[in-house]
């Protein structure tokens, strides 16, 4: 298992407000049919002058090499995006 951080933007007002909420709900659905927990889920204020939008999941080693990474790839071309941040590491749980 692999814990990841998927972050989207759209600083540069590529999309329309319509166009932002669709590239959200397509990136939500297809994390959460990837992944195997979703930790967190968020986005920027209502009233910010930028959108973005993060998820920090948990995925299978398979499924993130042979859905979830070629997905996103489509997702982010499909949504005139230059990319989309991804983040991959290992959990550590540190205490006594």
């Amino acid at each position: 298992m692999k814990t990841l951080t998927i972050q989207i933007g759209n600083s540069d007002n590529k999309l329309t407000q319509s166009q932002w909420s669709n590239f959200c709900d397509a990136i939500d659905s297809l994390v959460t049919a990837c992944a195997f927990h979703v930790h967190f889920k968020g986005f920027s204020p209502g009233d910010a002058p930028w959108q973005n939008a993060c998820w920090v999941v948990v995925v299978d080693n398979d499924k993130l090499q042979a859905d979830l990474l070629p997905k996103l790839s489509r997702l982010s071309f499909r949504f005139l995006q230059d990319s989309i941040a991804v983040t991959i590491g290992e959990t550590v749980f540190v205490g006594s």
